[in-house]
């Protein structure tokens, strides 16, 4: 199962990514910009996720992901790190944020970077 720790070393992985604590808990950016936090003593995750993907998560999962009430309105979801299935997942889902919240010159040095292989 992964933990606050393993977040904290994959997010720090990513390219011009930087820890900063905000709001009482760790928060991880890619050129300044949010793409994870770790909320609820570090037992989840905070990412982007577009409104029209989180919703399918949280229906097709709900025991691994949901959305706090105070960031319904916004691209985020929460995913809760016990219910993660090992730290293959954990990287796709923090890789996929990151995409999100990276500015273009990035996106272009890693264009591959975020993207989930399909089998």
């Amino acid at each position: 199962m992964p933990d606050a720790e393993d977040v904290r070393r994959i997010a720090l992985s990513l390219p011009d990514t930087t820890e900063k604590v905000a709001w009482n808990m760790p928060t991880f950016r890619v050129a300044g910009k949010m793409f994870v936090t770790l909320p609820e003593d570090e037992t989840s995750i905070a990412v982007r996720c577009p409104k029209e993907e989180r919703d399918e998560l949280v229906l097709a999962e709900p025991g691994k992901f949901w959305i706090a009430a105070h960031e319904a309105q916004f691209a985020w979801v929460r995913a809760r790190l016990s219910a993660l299935e090992g730290e293959d997942e954990l990287r796709d889902i923090l890789a996929d944020s990151w995409r999100q919240a990276a500015p273009p010159r990035l996106l272009d040095t890693h264009p591959g970077l975020g993207l989930l292989s399909e089998d």
